[in-house]
């Protein structure tokens, strides 16, 4: 895991399921995906959660970026 994402996304099996959240907050990483998939900008999301930095939303990316890139299998393309 690259060193921006790892002070920015947390994992707690106590909250949120273990699922990867922001910053120990209880706003999981996918929600601020699908904020950004439902046509939201960076500026309405960070006015809404005014816990939010820029670099937090940069770094969901950047995870959800790493976890989908992936070697391909069996010489697949």
């Amino acid at each position: 895991m690259s060193p921006d994402i790892i002070d920015r996304i947390t994992f707690d099996p106590a909250q949120c399921g273990g699922r990867p959240c922001i910053r120990h907050y209880r706003l999981r990483g996918t929600d601020v995906l699908d904020m950004l998939a439902a046509g939201a900008s960076v500026e309405d999301i960070l006015a809404d959660y005014e816990f939010l930095e820029p670099g937090d939303i940069a770094a969901r990316l950047r995870y959800a970026s790493e976890r989908l890139d992936h070697p391909l299998l069996n010489g697949a393309a």
